[in-house]
């Protein structure tokens, strides 16, 4: 079903804008959050719904049979992981990858488009990550949530870091330029909630013209010095040669319906990923801790 975009062209809505595109008066809407039933998110003591979000909640109360019993391809969608990548060519699972942001890769998931969505999404006011209330998918009736990795974000910078950059404050030198990520990706969440800590205005920053759809990506701005900095984990800054600022360990998970946990191409990832090999590789990667690999953390 294509929702119709009534909302004001805003990544994040009020209570009271909320409320009049879902239709509802604001104490309904109040409601829902002290039920846990909404996806919110809590900046200086006021309630911010993320749009994106909010469509996907609204598409998972309209879930329905035909949804539910269609052929779901054989894909990865959501966050890149430079492990995940070489995984899934390494173990020749035969899943294909279609890496465009934790928000898009749920999407996808709940509407029968992925078969796995990977993704890091901060939830701000607790700290936790991919909490399924959080992302859209509370109503998912048979989702299931596996750990892939913990792994570090920071501060990618040139080759022995001429700028002298130290942390998130040093981005608001005008003179700096800073790569970032589109808003449906959980570095653009975790970006934004650094910002908030630091006392920083997104708007002050120096922003590269046109966001970075992946870690990859924005490491190559970094390099080819179209950038000075951006946020992307430890792996991506070691694979272009680029300096790396640790700020964050993040938890990176596999989202899925729970049949798709059974299809052949998911078991044959998870067999690999138990492998000695992938562990090795990890460590040469550099910026993960695979302790919980495999961990179910969450099962409706």
């Amino acid at each position: 079903m294509q929702l119709k975009n009534t909302a004001p062209p805003h990544h994040y809505l009020t209570t009271t804008e909320v409320a009049d595109y879902l239709r509802l008066k604001p104490r309904k809407v109040y409601d829902l959050v002290h039920q846990g039933l909404i996806p919110c998110t809590k900046v200086t003591g006021k309630l911010l719904f993320p749009r994106e979000v909010i469509d996907l909640w609204i598409m998972n109360h309209l879930e329905g049979e035909q949804r539910s019993t269609r052929t779901v391809p054989p894909i990865v969608a959501g966050s890149q992981d430079p492990l995940l990548d070489w995984a899934l060519r390494e173990s020749g699972a035969g899943l294909a990858t279609l890496c465009r942001g934790s928000g898009d890769g749920t999407r996808r998931l709940l509407e029968g488009d992925a078969m796995v969505a990977g993704m890091h999404i901060l939830a701000p006011e607790s700290g936790a990550y991919n909490v399924p209330g959080r992302l859209g998918l509370g109503g998912m009736r048979d989702l299931v949530i596996l750990r892939w990795a913990r792994r570090r974000q920071g501060l990618l910078v040139a080759p022995g870091n001429p700028q002298g950059i130290q942390g998130i404050v040093d981005l608001a030198c005008p003179e700096l330029r800073i790569a970032h990520r589109q808003p449906e990706a959980g570095a653009d969440t975790l970006f934004r909630w650094l910002l908030e800590r630091a006392g920083l205005e997104r708007a002050r920053l120096n922003l590269t013209p046109h966001p970075a759809l992946t870690e990859d990506d924005l490491a190559l701005s970094v390099r080819h010095g179209e950038a000075d900095a951006g946020l992307a984990v430890e792996a991506a800054a070691h694979r272009h040669g680029l300096s790396f600022i640790p700020l964050q360990w993040e938890c990176f998970d596999l989202a899925m319906r729970r049949r798709s946990y059974f299809e052949p191409a998911v078991q044959a990832l998870m067999r690999f990923a138990a492998t000695p090999r992938l562990r090795t590789h990890a460590e040469e990667m550099g910026g993960y801790d695979l302790s919980g690999l495999g961990q179910v953390v969450f099962n409706a």
